[in-house]
Parts: structure tokens; sequence; C-alpha cells
């Protein structure tokens, strides 16, 4: 089969033939329609998921597939279902590492991997879903959207009304945006660098887009808005400025999630911290993918799309192929794509 294979840290990945091995108890092989790109295989690429170890490997933590063959002790899923596939742990075995051939040589993977025509998947990293699906929304429930919503959900103690603000509006960050909307955030405020992510921001929901690097986030909601701070602020970048420049704009009830990693061993450093016990204390939290449980919530978030009150519309902003997939890394580093979708 053909894979896309990280080989060497902060090199291009490679696109290769990889053959499958047989599947060990609680492991299922599935088919890969289609693969969303997350910034945690940015991460992984430049080698700050404790992987420069384990190279060559192959990655890819949200799709959407056919299952073709199940390993011994699979019940939750069989033969022809249509699954999401997803980074968190869901219903079913804990499954070992999966083995691949490349070269000649035996190599091991992630308990997930979708950048690749087939992928060997342990089956607590699935949950099945209906036929009819849409193979992006599938894809989306596999971390991007999920997160969004299971941060909403779970994170932050949600009052109607109060005000949100997203820093980093990539691929997550546009699923945060959306995710925001359904719970009736005001106003939802949206941060980045870069110029082209206001009209697609804006599109989905925000009322407020900033350019960080050309407008003062405070003065602008203070002059839009008449705030001079925010309910619920969510990182996604995990960048240091970011989050130095951010923290202090928290409203005396505030709640600071970080979703985004920062980069191994880097320190914050947060000036005039007393305003943290300004008000009603405020909060500082990092999450892992909103908490959300997918065998639990991807059948409820997919109930919520048929009845026309989840919508994806907007969030993915390009469509590649595998042989592409260089391409895309350089897009999203670029900030210059919402969420990608591969085609296999």
């Amino acid at each position: 089969m053909k894979a896309a294979i990280l080989n060497e840290i902060n090199k291009p990945l490679l696109i290769g033939n990889v053959e499958l091995t047989d599947l060990s108890v609680g492991q299922v092989l599935v088919k890969v329609l289609v693969s969303g790109i997350c910034g945690a295989q940015l991460q992984e690429i430049a080698g700050h998921k404790n992987n420069a170890n384990y190279v060559p490997h192959l990655l890819g933590h949200e799709g959407c597939g056919i299952v073709e063959k199940i390993g011994l002790g699979v019940t939750t899923v069989k033969e022809g279902d249509k699954v999401a596939m997803h980074w968190r742990k869901g219903a079913g075995i804990e499954a070992e590492f999966p083995k691949y051939i490349y070269k000649g040589k035996t190599i091991s993977s992630g308990k997930i991997t979708t950048f690749s025509e087939y992928s060997i998947v342990s089956e607590n990293r699935m949950t099945s879903v209906p036929q009819d699906t849409p193979n992006d929304l599938c894809t989306l429930l596999g971390c991007g959207l999920s997160t969004a919503l299971g941060v909403i959900e779970n994170e932050i103690d949600f009052r109607m009304g109060e005000s949100i603000m997203i820093v980093g509006v990539g691929g997550l960050g546009l699923n945060l945006i959306k995710a925001a909307t359904l719970v009736n955030a005001n106003p939802i405020i949206g941060v980045d660098i870069y110029d082209n992510k206001k009209e697609i921001s804006e599109s989905l929901g925000a009322h407020l887009y900033i350019n960080s690097t050309k407008d003062s986030i405070q003065e602008k909601i203070f002059q839009t808005f008449g705030i001079k701070d925010v309910d619920i602020i969510i990182n996604t970048s995990g960048n240091k400025q970011s989050l130095e420049e951010t923290i202090p704009l928290l409203s005396g009830t505030g709640r600071y999630i970080l979703v985004g990693q920062p980069k191994p061993g880097e320190s914050i450093e947060l000036l005039n911290a007393h305003h943290l016990f300004g008000g009603e204390g405020k909060m500082i939290k990092a999450t892992q993918g909103g908490q959300f449980s997918p065998d639990v919530d991807i059948p409820r978030y997919i109930k919520l799309y048929k009845a026309g009150i989840l919508t994806i519309d907007n969030i993915i902003t390009h469509r590649i192929k595998l042989d592409q997939i260089n391409d895309a890394v350089d897009l999203v580093k670029k900030g210059k794509a919402g969420r990608i979708i591969i085609n296999m």
C-alpha cells in the first residue's frame, strides 16, 4: 500500500510502499477513505511528540474508513462497517502497537494512523457510524470537530452569553468558532497572525477577527464591544508569545484552556501576575481532546448534524491527494489553510 512516512525529523514526508502484517488481538484492518491533517502532525514532524527515536513511522490520527478485516477479540466493529478513526480511546480492546514492513525492515507505528491507503488500528481507536455519514464529517469527528465540541461542553462550564476568544484560527480554531456558535457565546473573537483568516472566521460565526501582529487585542475588543477582558480564552497555537499576551485578558471569572502544546522545554512568563487573583478567581487548564468520549459523543454529534443543528460548511479549505501531502503540510505551517482533507 501507499503511505506517507516520517523518515527523518524536520524533513519532508516520503511517499512509499509499506507492507501490512498479520493482525494481532484487538487490531482491525481499515481501508482509509479520507484523512484530515492536524497540527499534531506538524509537532510530530518537528520531533516535539517524543517520537524522534521511533522513525521511520506513519502519521495521521483523524480519518474515515471501511473495516476490511478484524482480529481476534474484536466485538465493537465488523467487516464492512464505516468507522470514524480517532486518537482518543473509545470502546473495545487497547491493542498492541501495529507493525509494518518498510524497505524490508519491520517498523512500528501508532495505534491509529491515517496517512495511508490502509491502516492497522487498535479497536478502541475507531467508532462505527451509519453508512450514510458523510466522509468529511466522519473525519472531522476523529479529532478537530470532536475536540472543539468537547472543549465547549466539558472544559469551560459555559454560561449563555459569555464571551469567547479563540487564539489560533487553523483547522481546530475554526471548529471551535463553530462550536461556540452552538452555545450562543457572545461575542466570539478569533485571533491569528494572518489577514486571510478574517473572512473564514467571520463566515463561521466570529463577531470579530483580530490580526494580533497589526492590532492590540485588548484595544480592539474594547473599541468594538466596550469590554476590557474575555470570559473564556481557548489557545490552539501553544505559541509562547500568544500565551503571554492573552492570559492577562481573562475576566474576573475567566477560564483559559490550552489545546495547543508549547514546544518541549519552553517556559512562559506572566508579567504582573497578580491579576490572576482578581474577581472571583481565574483558571488555566490544559485539555486532552476536550475529554470527548468517542463511542458516546460521536453518535450524538452525528444526530446533531442530521438535524441540521451542527454544520461543517467552510471548515475544510483544501482537498488533496496523498502525493501532495508535503504541499499541504506547508500550507498549514504558513497559516494558509483551515482543515485539509486527504482523499485516498
